[in-house]
């Protein structure tokens, strides 16, 4: 089946166009297989880029996007909402790194920069051919915690469970809990017993 993937590389204000040649890499990206569609603007990560996305989506019949901008650690969440607005599984969106991995690195050498910023925006589009839509699950959490070892550090670790609400099961292969300390008649300095 193909796949209607598109483009969307952000100029960053200078962050990115500074060091790359964005229009360069936009063009690049639309010869790629399966690009339906490629932009550049100024700020992605804003509204307006945002609203730029999602007509990009409604015009050109998207399934995939990919963003060419700063790290996903940064904005991966905004555009997982916008590519869902817009209709599209939010799992359906990649992500290159073009200012941390590329113009950053390579501020003084343009060439080099748009270069890298087209192999990274590449490769994003051959990753995001293979993404499947995918669902999240809601897990029950059960409180219930398994504490291996009774000695003076695991009786903490489940005293400290079960003052939080949590059931606990102390695991000790010892016939009696305590450890080493349980062995000890008093402890230096205060020559106080040992349990």
């Amino acid at each position: 089946m193909t796949k209607r993937i598109g483009v969307f590389v952000c100029k960053c204000g200078m962050n990115i166009a500074g060091s790359v040649d964005c229009e360069a890499v936009t063009e690049f990206a639309r010869t790629l297989p399966d690009v339906a569609f490629a932009a550049n603007n100024s700020y992605t990560c804003s509204e307006p880029g945002q609203a730029e996305i999602k007509k990009g989506i409604a015009d050109h019949n998207l399934d995939r996007v990919v963003v060419a901008s700063c790290t996903p650690r940064m904005h991966e969440p905004t555009f997982r909402k916008t590519i869902e607005e817009a209709g599209i599984n939010p799992y359906l969106l990649e992500m290159a790194n073009i200012r941390e991995q590329c113009s950053w690195v390579h501020l003084h050498d343009k060439a080099a920069a748009t270069e890298k910023a087209k192999d990274l925006v590449k490769m994003s589009v051959a990753r995001a051919r293979e993404l499947e839509a995918q669902t999240e699950a809601v897990v029950p959490v059960t409180r219930a915690a398994m504490v291996i070892g009774g000695g003076i550090a695991g009786i903490q670790a489940a005293l400290d469970f079960a003052e939080n609400g949590y059931k606990v099961f102390l695991v000790e292969k010892e016939p009696s809990i305590g450890g080493l300390m349980a062995q000890i008649d008093k402890t230096y300095p205060t020559m106080d017993c040992s349990i």
